[in-house]
């Protein structure tokens, strides 16, 4: 089999963006003749190391080649970190930061002194009016209110610390940007957090800077929370067909956060997990950035990694979602991975989301390198399509049974499969329905007696999983406990995606995520696991308590968008 193209999700597929040793938040705005200005920290060192820095470049080609950084502040002056570009009506670019304004060299802690310095000071902005060439030399300090949280901290509010990852966004004329309050800290982390809002209703009009005013939302002087723990931070988001603003946040409770302002962020919805719908099933994320962005088109997508996790860990890859709006609330597909290294251990975070010339493109850093990827049209719309999407995908289908031909013990021609290590892709797709779950059923069979080849069997976990074979290298996975039931018809759709080397599974269009038995519904294999060519036939239902309706095999991925597709499309 030819090898696949090039998997644009791949990170080093992406083209980097200029920086120095450590990089964040790459956040591009782009100018009406199309220039890209991309704003980040970075700095010599690693994060929050002295002589951290905010710069700007910027591109003329869509993100392929970037001119030399300008810095917004330099090196040699107090740390200035976390920058957010805002671009108004007439062309002026803002960059929003946090200084360190008294270069003060540590702080007390709860944990004692520390050295880091780069979350506390002043909200600063200077301004550009030639698309990032240069910066204006004054620098003036944005007001932020004062909270019950700053009062608490160890400074009793003389030191107030935050930070903000949340891009500004435009409404109806208004600006917003999403920042972080920090009440406790130790140990090098944040032990305490909360979300809060600035919002403008003459920046991006008003041409003279020291006239822009901003309010600092919510009301009262409590900010956005989690519902249990004490972590609530990142607070990023967008503005509704109507007006409604809704936002997205990390915690640390295995779940992120969303809420909903009816009245321009004065006061927002109760904390609560968000949902893949409104009272549905809880999205899993660890403490790690997650955004939420809107397309031109009116619809959505929401950044984030997918797993149950509680720390900063397992940033690769990471997943989307695509987000369509009902009755003044978001509604979201299943997810898909959008980008994924190599290295299990990669942590890209920090994104963001540009449409330029009806093309897709997302920024990430790893914190050592910051890029630009190209984004296929078709996964984006794909995710969008997903509530209404009901045919059956044809490309890659290489095995199509139905009636006797999946009897038990029927036989057919085995596809030929390509090398994962090549990043090749399988999937198996099939209509079942089980008398019982005792372990060791086949579902299909396509393995020789040596066991290379693969298989779909029942587990002791009661529960279903692929089994895969080169001869030399084996890898397993299995669906979710509890997403099967005896007696009932059930759509499954088993991918192997040679790119990530991930094994995911989505039963009845819905994406197994793990749900509450283990942090990570979808599994990795090796990558050193080759060709799973097996017998020259497959067989049906060898043993199986129960009947196969449908059968298809694919030689290549499925995306979670097709086989939703192919689930809904019936038997």
């Amino acid at each position: 089999m030819d090898t696949p193209p090039a998997d644009i999700r791949y990170l080093p597929t992406g083209w980097a963006i200029p920086k120095e040793q450590y990089c964040d938040q790459p956040y591009v705005v782009v100018c009406r003749d199309g220039t890209w200005v991309c704003v980040l920290t970075t700095g010599r060192g690693v994060e929050g190391e002295p002589g951290q820095h905010v710069i700007s470049t910027t591109s003329r080609d869509q993100g392929r080649t970037w001119s030399a950084p300008v810095d917004i502040e330099p090196a040699a002056g107090p740390e200035a970190s976390w920058v957010m570009p805002l671009l108004t009506d007439y062309g002026r670019i803002y960059a929003f930061y946090v200084y360190n304004t008294h270069n003060q060299r540590t702080v007390i802690s709860e944990s004692g002194p520390i050295k880091r310095v780069d979350s506390f000071g002043d909200l600063m902005c200077k301004w550009s009016d030639d698309q990032g060439q240069s910066w204006s030399a004054e620098r003036i300090a944005v007001p932020i209110r004062e909270f019950a949280c700053d009062r608490r901290n160890v400074y009793q509010g003389r030191v107030r610390f935050f930070w903000g990852v949340g891009k500004p966004w435009t409404d109806r004329g208004q600006a917003f940007i999403g920042l972080s309050k920090v009440h406790g800290f130790g140990y090098g982390f944040f032990t305490g957090t909360e979300g809060i809002f600035l919002r403008s209703d003459n920046a991006l009009t008003e041409r003279d800077p020291h006239q822009v005013v901003w309010q600092t939302l919510p009301d009262g002087d409590v900010g956005l929370l989690s519902p249990l723990g004490p972590i609530a931070e990142e607070h990023n988001g967008v503005a509704l067909s109507d007006g409604s603003l809704y936002c997205t946040y990390r915690t640390i409770d295995g779940w992120p956060c969303h809420a909903y302002s009816r009245d321009g962020g004065h006061t927002w919805t109760p904390p609560e997990y968000m949902t893949y719908s409104p009272g549905g099933r809880r999205v899993r994320h660890p403490r790690a950035a997650n955004f939420v962005k809107k397309a031109a088109n009116g619809k959505y997508l929401y950044w984030f990694h997918n797993h149950g996790g509680k720390w900063y860990d397992d940033r690769n890859p990471v997943w989307v979602l695509g987000g369509v709006e009902r009755d003044g609330l978001l509604h979201w597909s299943q997810p898909e991975v959008l980008l994924y290294d190599d290295d299990p251990r990669a942590r890209m975070s920090y994104p963001d989301f540009i449409e330029d010339q009806g093309k897709y493109y997302f920024t990430e850093t790893r914190k050592d390198i910051a890029r630009v990827h190209p984004v296929d049209p078709e996964l984006l719309e794909g995710l969008w399509n997903q509530e209404t999407a009901a045919t059956v995908a044809s490309k890659g289908l290489v095995v199509d049974l139905a009636g006797d031909a999946c009897g038990p013990n029927a036989k057919a021609p085995a596809p030929r499969l390509g090398d994962f290590e090549k990043r090749a892709g399988l999937a198996v797709d099939c209509w079942v329905r089980f008398r019982d779950l005792t372990a060791g059923q086949v579902l299909v069979d396509a393995r020789r007696p040596s066991g290379k080849g693969w298989a779909l069997v029942t587990t002791s976990d009661g529960t279903f999983g692929v089994v895969l074979s080169d001869g030399r290298t084996r890898a397993s996975w299995d669906a979710d406990p509890g997403t099967v039931t005896p007696g009932k018809w059930h759509h499954v759709a088993v991918i192997v995606d040679g790119g990530p080397k991930i094994i995911s599974f989505v039963v009845d269009g819905v994406f197994c995520d793990g749900g509450e038995v283990r942090q990570f519904g979808w599994g990795r294999f090796s990558p050193h696991l080759r060709e799973v060519n097996g017998d020259e036939h497959l067989t049906v239902a060898p043993r199986l308590h129960g009947e196969l309706a449908r059968l298809r095999v694919y030689n290549r991925l499925l995306r979670t968008a097709e086989a939703v597709s192919n689930y809904r499309a019936g038997r």
